[in-house]
This record gives structure tokens, sequence and C-alpha cells, in this order.
């Protein structure tokens, strides 16, 4: 049975991912189809990646509108496993390059009602850098049974699942998630290592780009460490099911006009009670139409003023710093509102957090 291979992606160097592919095009086994998912990346980005995309005849590449919301890899996924008719698919990342038996192995793995996850060597910079058959390359380490990334599912049962849990966001914990969530399903999960099939080119940790600065997408402080209480809930609930019915369903274009085009609504400064507010007062009660908010850092809290006052210990302000009024609203809005047609820009230099959500 052919398999299905998918490609989570947003904003990363083509040149790593033009060897992953053509690794996959030196494969003995010819019987996979590629799907190729870029989660809204930049303009020049994406058309690059698209054109890469055109020159092997086993891919189908997809583009989904989120450039202005945060990296989303389950709904990534989930927006091409809904749609599958093949028996099993294989989660794939741009960072690897595939044995040239690859395919020709995990074909033979499927197995009804039994999930499978590689081992993986990891490379270091000096070696991703060289372009070499596989077997040449010096591996630095290997992966263990908890490196759950790189796993080939059987289609029907994620299906069931409705596929990745769609509250996990940025970075972290959605692959063993998914894992956990097939066992308390009854599905068997198997980690092969008998063989290297799978190298891993060597790029910056999210946790250094993040704290380097590197990291110039959207992001929530404590990210990593949420996402992995949510997984603990999971394991702890016996969890199996997750995501609304619209699971896998991203905004269009048109959404995106819209809510570009949309006059600001109203604004609203950075001191606490009025950031509450509107989160956990106003936008619970807005349900027609499009709305666009305007958070930004209040003056005051910077002037002589303000600070004689409460050296003073006089009544002032309570304010929110601009990193604690991004996660309160980002966190707000991919907890409750991840399903709606949605924007955020977050532009620390100004000090300003444009919303806009699309209600119907």
């Amino acid at each position: 049975m052919k398999l299905s291979i998918i490609y989570p992606y947003r904003n990363r160097n083509s040149e790593r991912i033009r060897k992953s592919f053509q690794s996959l095009a030196n494969q003995t086994d010819p019987n996979f189809h590629v799907y190729f998912v870029d989660y809204g990346s930049d303009d020049p980005i994406s058309q690059n990646i698209k054109e890469i995309c055109s020159k092997f005849n086993f891919i189908t590449y997809k583009y989904l509108v989120a450039k202005f919301q945060p990296w989303n890899k389950s709904r990534a996924l989930n927006s091409v496993i809904k749609i599958l008719d093949t028996g099993y698919c294989f989660v794939a990342d741009v960072d690897i390059i595939f044995h040239p038996d690859f395919v020709k192995v995990a074909r033979k793995l499927q197995v009804k009602n039994e999930t499978t996850y590689f081992q993986v060597g990891y490379l270091d910079s000096v070696e991703s850098n060289k372009d070499i058959e596989f077997s040449d390359y010096k591996v630095s380490r290997l992966s263990t049974s908890e490196a759950t990334g790189l796993s080939m599912f059987p289609v029907r049962q994620l299906k069931d699942l409705n596929g990745f849990d769609e509250f996990y966001h940025f970075w972290g914990s959605e692959d063993t998630d998914m894992h956990v969530r097939l066992k308390n399903a009854g599905t068997k999960v198997k980690f092969y290592e008998e063989e290297l099939l799978m190298l891993h080119q060597w790029h910056d940790s999210y946790q250094s780009m993040a704290k380097s600065g590197k990291l110039t997408d959207l992001k929530v402080s404590g990210i990593l460490a949420l996402n992995h209480q949510h997984l603990k809930s999971a394991i702890k609930r016996r969890t199996t099911q997750v995501n609304l019915e619209g699971w896998g369903q991203c905004m269009t274009q048109d959404d995106l006009n819209e809510l570009q085009q949309a006059p600001v609504d109203f604004s609203v400064s950075n001191e606490k009670r009025q950031v509450n507010e509107v989160l956990f007062g106003q936008l619970p009660g807005l349900w027609n139409g499009v709305i666009k908010i305007l958070f930004k850092m209040d003056s005051f809290q910077d002037s002589t003023k303000y600070y004689l006052k409460k050296k003073l210990g006089k009544k002032v302000p309570e304010y929110y710093s601009f990193q604690e009024m991004n996660d309160q609203v980002i966190l707000h809005l991919i907890s409750f509102y991840r399903n709606l047609p949605y924007t955020i820009i977050s532009n620390k230099t100004e000090g300003i957090i444009e919303v806009a959500l699309k209600f119907s």
C-alpha cells in the first residue's frame, strides 16, 4: 500500500529541504507520495519552496493562510490527515535525510492497528553541511524511544481520534500526545531501531532561538511547560479523542483579506483591568462579524507623575509588561478562538498588539 508522507513547514532554510527531497527521490521503492504543508511562510520564502517542490513529481504543495497565527504543527498535519485515503501516513521533518530503503522498510512494517516510530541519527553542524551518500555521514548520537516525532500512523486511527491535538502551539509534546492517545484507544506503538533509516540535520533548538532573539515569529513565555502539562493531563485522564468538529481547517485568503481590511473597533491600554475585561468580558459576547482590537502600551506608566504617585503610596493603575500582555492575549486566543479566522500582529518595538477575529 502506498505511503503518504506529510511535511509540516514554515520559514525554514530551503537547502536542508532540498536534501530531504533528494533522499526521497533516491528511494528504492517509489510507492509513496509527499504532502508538503506550508503553514503561512512569508511570501518570498513560500514562493521559493513551492518552486523547489515543483521539481519533484511525487510532491503536492499546500499553502495554508496562517502567516499571522502562531505555528501549529498539529493543524498543519490535520489539514492533510483529514482528507487522506491511504492506509498509512508518515510524519516527516524538513531536517530529515532518508535512507534509500526507508519507504521499502516502512511499507513492510505496516501492520493493522499499529503505529511505528523510528530511531534517528543526529548530525552535527559540520556533517549537516555536507551533501554525500547516506552511509558516508558520521552520526554524533542516536535518538532513544523518548523521541517520538518521526512516526508512521494508520490513517483510520488518526481520523477516529480527530487527529493531532490542536491545543499545542509553537513547539513541543504534540507527537508524544498522539502516541499516548493512540495507546489509550488500543493502538500498539512500536519503536523501530533495527537499522538506522533517518539522519537529522543540525539546527538551533527552539529554546536557544527564543533565548537568543533569533525567533522572530509569534511566541509565548513558558509555552513548553504549558504544553508538557497538557500532555501530562492527557496521560492522567486517558484522553483519546480531541478537537472540535472543524479540526484540520484553516482560514481562507478571503477571511484574511476581510480581517486585514477591517478598521480598528477600539483600543485598550496594557492596564491589567482593561486587558482582562476585553478578554473575559467583551470577547465572549461577540458573535457576529469582524472585531479588531488594538492593545497598546500606556505612556503614563513611564511618566514622572506615575513614579511619584507610586512612591508616595497613592493608588495607580496596575500594568502588564509588553511580554505579559502578549502572553495573555495570544494564550487566550489559541485556547478559546483557534477555530475562528483570526490574526495576531505583535510589535514589541512599537508596543502594540493588533488582534482581529471573525465571528460567524
